[in-house]
């Protein structure tokens, strides 16, 4: 039984949301792997809406087991209100169905301080473009070892020995960024006073997944941002502080590398970006203002306009040699509508060279030039298409030429943000 990783494969905000939705429907288990809650999925089931952040995307499917892993740095107040959100909107939460891996990390209010207080105090064209919710710092603290974890809040002198050992570290740092130090006793207590809401939900997701997996129950691992934005692979600095690309699914929860069957990378048929950072492609006139305007190109999280160009074949192939890409959901198709011609970057020009792939280093990545093959547009509407016999013979070809390009078929094409309005062609859960 194969069970399936989703990754994004551009910059985040490719339509994960809605893919990992139809995937999970026919899963078992819905386990997020990796980042935190500046992460958004927006799902829409029957014309309702709703917004996630930190909670996986089965959540809103009954009778599913939704799973957040040790990759994930979890913030526990704000998973908390997140919870009674969905529920207020008519979704059952419990222990059966939301586990929390019980060496989770968690984000601290002062990682969030230290996060904004950095981005403030950075100089021109150092900002990162993070959300500020403390992902980043929490991370640090996980490597450097001194991280509170779930399964820390269930014992008093480990918790307040766990916090010692942070502040050890913030406090001079929050002196050195002209921040007041840590209130102890007080951080304890929102610590003391949050533990009941979490610890109901606190498993060893290492054992509840293996005995899952030997029972033959099919396991959805979802990614959250986009494997540009991977911290080792990405177009580092301007990156997120966790590994996106699709091993961290292992890592992440606990399962070994032989427990991923397929890997489905979610591609937009254009490219956007949120933030700071190179962006080859990006469309700074007409077209690229009616790419944001059509593609509601807003972020989930901060609301942030989002940047928008022509897509990247070039990227797009590197990333689905990075993550291992079986097969790609293409979102969005629907977006481009209209155009008289489009273009597909299929490599790049570094000072008179012609490369097929983005360099790692930030300089050569700020001289890179889009080397761009054009295609025919289309007139017609793909809006809501479910077969190819619905697409205009344009549009058919548009998306083979991407298949061609990034050296990997699509699995499924997304023409909509209704789930239905899908066309599959390879079953990521076929044996």
């Amino acid at each position: 039984m194969a069970n399936v990783v989703v990754v994004g494969a551009q910059w985040g905000d490719e339509g994960k949301g809605k893919i990992v939705d139809w995937l999970s429907e026919r899963a078992d288990v819905i386990c997020r792997f990796q980042g935190g809650h500046n992460a958004g999925h927006t799902l829409v089931i029957d014309g309702k809406v709703y917004k996630l952040n930190a909670l996986p995307s089965g959540v809103v499917r009954g009778g599913k087991l939704s799973v957040i892993g040790n990759g994930v740095v979890l913030d526990p107040w704000h998973l908390v209100s997140e919870i009674e959100k969905i529920r207020e909107q008519g979704v059952a939460i419990n222990p059966e169905t939301l586990m929390i891996a019980e060496n989770t990390p968690l984000i601290l209010p002062i990682h969030g301080e230290l996060d904004r207080a950095r981005e403030s105090a950075a100089s021109a064209g150092t900002k990162i473009g993070t959300t500020g919710r403390g992902i980043g710092p929490a991370y640090e603290d996980k490597v450097g070892r001194r991280a509170v974890r779930v399964a820390d809040l269930a014992d008093r002198a480990t918790l307040e020995a766990r916090v010692d050992r942070a502040l050890q570290h913030h406090n001079p740092l929050r002196k050195g960024l002209g921040i007041e130090e840590i209130d102890r006793d007080a951080l304890i207590a929102q610590l003391a006073e949050i533990a009941p809401k979490i610890l109901p939900y606190a498993a060893p997701v290492w054992k509840v997944l293996a005995e899952k997996r030997k029972a033959g129950e099919r396991i959805l691992f979802e990614g959250a941002q986009g494997s540009l934005l991977d911290i080792d692979f990405g177009t580092y600095p301007f990156v997120t502080s966790s590994n996106v690309v699709a091993g961290q699914a292992a890592a992440g929860t606990g399962m070994g590398p032989g427990a991923i069957g397929y890997v489905l990378g979610i591609v937009k048929a254009y490219t956007t970006r949120v933030g700071e950072g190179p962006f080859p492609t990006e469309l700074k006139d007409a077209d690229g203002e009616r790419l944001g305007t059509r593609g509601h190109e807003f972020g989930t999280v901060t609301g942030r306009k989002r940047r928008c160009g022509w897509f990247d074949a070039a990227l797009v192939r590197q990333t689905c040699a990075v993550s291992g890409v079986n097969g790609i959901a293409l979102t969005k198709l629907d977006v481009l509508d209209g155009f008289e011609t489009l273009k597909i970057c299929v490599g790049y020009d570094l000072d008179g060279q012609r490369l097929d792939y983005l360099p790692t280093a930030a300089d050569a990545q700020a001289r890179c030039t889009p080397i761009y093959e054009e295609i025919e547009g289309w007139a017609e509407s793909t809006e809501g298409a479910r077969s190819w016999a619905d697409l205009p013979a344009a549009a058919i070809k548009y998306v083979r030429r991407i298949e061609e390009l990034i050296e990997c078929p699509v699995s499924m094409l997304s023409t909509s943000p209704e789930r239905d309005d899908t066309i599959l062609v390879t079953d990521p859960f076929a044996d």
